[in-house]
């Protein structure tokens, strides 16, 4: 190997927090990076996640881990934002999204300072509004700012949909579009188990009384899943820290994976100027087409409601300097 043109696989993650430190953690023993850098304002926090990752490199892949500054944007392949802050006592939604866009903001501003050629993943919630904020913000191609977006609820839908199948959820194929929120749309037009779309499948499996009657109850716990968690333990962390490593390792590796990561669309589906989750072909660059999917009417109109909700989202935001 000519080392003069080696360059470490590196992935800055902004935030160490509980999303951001179990991303850390999956993302290091998977292998995909040479080098994790922990990037938080709160010191303390940062060097506490490092030193405790640190005393597992005995047991992971090789890889460097240490607590980041802003000059490790400049050489990163991936950067990872998953920092913002909770709701107040009496604070609006409203207010609450405001911090965080301004939050995103600065970030975004750091980031563009180091003229870095990394690509942008944003998991910070809400995320679709989020990642259009540092879309905008960055001046960026839009492919390289993206969004976590509905990945993980579209593995939900394989997850619930194969215990009602019973079947091995690696051979499910399903996806969730839209907004990553209580508009999300179901696409069961896409949605097919061992090469049959679902409505061939059900019929002939038996496992299902009235497998049309269920869809509705698939679809709402897919879309409550996470407020049970959230009830249950506080919050949600190893699902949602999986399913960056997916998308993480698609772009490190130009693997030309599908995923329904949240974008900006140019036109897709009819839309324009929203940033939503649609199927995604994720390379080394972040987002390099977004696929075109023969969706349902019905399916294409929920899309559109999905996308007006986010754009009444953006249109509350108050412009900053």
């Amino acid at each position: 190997m000519n080392q003069d043109r080696w360059r470490a696989r590196k992935v800055s993650i902004v935030g160490a927090g509980a999303v951001g430190s179990t991303f850390a953690y999956a993302l290091a023993q998977s292998g995909l990076a040479d080098e994790i850098a922990i990037i938080d304002l709160n010191r303390e926090l940062v060097q506490g996640q490092v030193l405790d990752l640190a005393h597992g490199l005995p047991f992971f892949p090789s890889v460097e881990i240490h607590a980041g500054e802003r000059s490790d944007y400049a050489d990163a392949h991936v950067i990872v934002i998953s920092a913002g802050t909770g709701q107040r006592p009496g604070e609006s939604r409203l207010d609450l999204l405001q911090r965080n866009a301004s939050i995103i903001e600065s970030i975004v501003d750091d980031i563009v300072g180091q003229d870095s050629q990394a690509a942008i993943v944003v998991v910070s919630n809400p995320v679709d509004v989020l990642t259009h904020v540092a879309f905008r913000r960055s001046g960026w191609d839009r492919g390289r700012v993206i969004g976590s977006g509905t990945v993980l609820d579209s593995a939900r839908f394989r997850y619930l949909l194969s215990q009602r199948c019973d079947v091995d959820v690696h051979n499910v194929h399903a996806y969730v579009l839209g907004e990553h929120g209580d508009s999300e749309v179901a696409a069961w037009s896409l949605t097919n188990i061992a090469g049959m779309p679902i409505d061939e499948y059900c019929p002939t499996c038996g496992k299902c009384a009235d497998w049309r009657g269920e869809r509705d109850e698939i679809v709402k716990a897919v879309r409550d899943s996470a407020y049970h968690i959230i009830d249950y333990k506080g919050a949600t962390y190893f699902a949602i820290g999986l399913a960056l490593v997916r998308i993480v390792g698609a772009i490190l590796r130009n693997q030309r994976s599908v995923l329904t990561v949240s974008t900006v669309l140019d036109g897709e589906y009819g839309l324009e100027d929203v940033c939503l989750s649609a199927p995604c072909i994720v390379s080394g660059r972040g987002v390099e087409q977004v696929v075109e999917a023969s969706l349902s009417p019905g399916e294409l109109d929920a899309l559109a409601r999905s996308a007006s909700i986010l754009r009444d989202a953006m249109a509350e935001l108050r412009p900053s300097g």
